[in-house]
């Protein structure tokens, strides 16, 4: 007696093709069995009713975005966000006005800088004469006013020329003296003294950290 075999046509191939349309058991078996990841595993573990401990991440209690300890952020109204900017800038001058910015650091820089602070340069004066000048030079002013004011001209100018080259060679030869090793250029230093020797004392930056007099 000849048991019916079902065979997939072969369509002309040697050999049986195996059918499409039918599947193993095994394979039901696999669909029949899930993964279960370990977070699931502990998830089932725990009895009913079970709550998470506080802080702990769950599905319905994510940590992404939460702020720590749990309290929301409060946004700030435009009145708040503009009063704050307003701190942060005020706090941001204060610092730049106490420590100065990256050109200011370095020994070298500090030394300049108490050279031109611990006494009294012409360049302070040179902007206010400089508009003495300005205003004397007029062509409506009488030409004695004006002669005068030419004359204060030379004599500032000549003024700052001789107060910056003391100021220059007193900082080098400290410079020289503290700091014998130093890759400061000497140039750029001199020209960072000179310029702050002709800035009014209360507006230079840094403070300055020694009085007028005081030796260096």
């Amino acid at each position: 007696m000849h048991r019916d075999v079902h065979r997939a046509p072969s369509f002309g191939y040697p050999f049986p093709v195996p059918s499409l349309f039918r599947r193993k058991p095994t394979d039901l078996a696999d669909e029949a069995v899930t993964s279960v990841t370990p977070d699931e595993e502990s998830e089932s573990a725990h009895p009913r009713g079970y709550t998470p401990a506080k802080g702990r991440e769950t599905p319905k209690r994510p940590s992404v975005g939460r702020r720590p300890g749990g309290a929301p952020s409060k946004p700030l109204t435009k009145e708040e966000a503009r009063e704050r900017r307003r701190e942060l800038r005020a706090e941001a001058a204060a610092e730049f006005r106490r420590e100065g910015g990256p050109r200011d650091r370095g020994p070298e820089r500090l030394l300049a800088r108490n050279v031109v602070d611990s006494r009294r340069n012409v360049g302070t004066w040179f902007f206010g004469g400089a508009l003495i000048v300005l205003l004397g030079s007029n062509a409506a002013m009488p030409p004695l006013v004006r002669l005068i004011s030419n004359l204060l001209w030379g004599v500032l100018a000549l003024g700052v020329v001789v107060d910056s080259i003391l100021i220059s060679r007193k900082i080098g030869k400290l410079v020289r003296e503290r700091y014998p090793d130093t890759g400061q250029r000497m140039g750029s230093l001199y020209l960072y003294a000179i310029m702050r020797s002709i800035t009014f004392r209360r507006m230079r930056t840094p403070q300055p950290q020694v009085n007028i007099g005081d030796r260096v």
